[in-house]
């Protein structure tokens, strides 16, 4: 069975939903409150594991109720947890999540154990990461552990996938350039290029600059837009699946992991970017981000239906 290896983050979500997003220094009262396990490294590892390929995580967490319940649902995914390790000094990572009833949403991390991922760690994962297929990373951990597990993917020969996702104030482009395949959105290319995109030709535009300026295949998600993509210099767009929206948590790392998984199947790029917005376009019609990640049956069915009902 393919086999990825996903490197970052993991954080347990909690939920306000309510009418509208407040403004600064706003309160808006009514809302709703739930919890659910997320991170864009744990989202993105059970989002492949879903989509029917085998996935070993390498990630940190606190020694408190929040790590072990973490750690149990990857395990129910059939995720190998054998390099999550536990910190005994430092929290596990919170994110704060505000929802409005459009779906949209504001987010607030706390990272705790998150950032204690070094690249002593991912040495220690040098073997598994060896026998992978694939190699996915995020930015939600620390950088320098980042550019290591990318050199160690390139010696070893494993493609990596990058969502380079928070964009951090320094240049990445080191890292851009050095990975098989990219995977953000617009806001994120025009962080990572210094300017605003906004609409399908400025992200055609963006793309075409990344490409140039080192990116392998490129992605670029477009919400309800569908998404721009790059594979050997060509560059289209790729209509979405229509969904109605419930919560947008975790659709682009349900998006990162199904291409990810498609690719080490593989899959044709084009197919696996169809695959992942299929995906992608269920989770956002479910709340949360780990729960709302569709399987791999339902994303099969979900692509067999007349585009008139999808």
């Amino acid at each position: 069975m393919p086999r990825i290896v996903v490197i970052g983050s993991t954080n347990t979500d909690m939920f306000v939903v309510s009418e509208r997003l407040p403004g600064p220094g706003e309160t808006v009262l009514g809302g709703a409150f739930y919890a659910a396990a997320g991170g864009k490294g744990a989202n993105q590892a059970v989002a492949a594991a879903r989509a029917g390929v085998e996935v070993a995580f390498v990630a940190k967490v606190g020694a408190d109720t929040f790590g072990s319940q973490t750690c149990d649902g990857l395990r129910a995914d059939g995720i190998d947890t054998t390099h999550v390790g536990v910190e005994a000094e430092c929290a596990s990572g919170v994110a704060l999540i505000m929802v409005d009833s459009g779906g949209e949403n504001l987010i607030s991390v706390a990272p705790g154990a998150n950032g204690r991922l070094s690249t002593s760690d991912v040495d220690a994962a040098r073997d598994v990461i060896r026998g992978a297929d694939y190699v996915l990373l995020q930015l939600e951990i620390p950088l320098k552990t980042v550019r290591h597990a990318i050199r160690i993917a390139d010696d070893t020969g494993v493609p990596v996938v990058l969502n380079p996702s928070p964009v951090p104030s320094e240049d990445i482009f080191d890292m851009v350039s050095s990975v098989a395949v990219l995977v953000l959105n617009r806001s994120e290319c025009g962080a990572i290029l210094g300017r605003n995109v906004d609409g399908i030709e400025e992200t055609m535009d963006a793309v075409g600059e990344l490409v140039r300026r080192g990116a392998g295949a490129v992605a670029a998600t477009l919400g309800a837009q569908g998404a721009v993509i790059s594979e050997g210099g060509s560059s289209r767009h790729a209509a979405a699946y229509r969904a109605k929206a419930v919560d947008t948590v975790g659709a682009g790392d349900t998006f990162s992991g199904y291409l990810t998984a498609s690719l080490a199947e593989r899959a044709t790029f084009e197919e696996a970017v169809d695959r992942a917005q299929a995906a992608a376009a269920l989770s956002v019609t479910r709340a949360g981000a780990q729960p709302s990640i569709p399987r791999r049956d339902e994303v099969k069915e979900f692509r067999r239906r007349p585009p008139t009902s999808r």
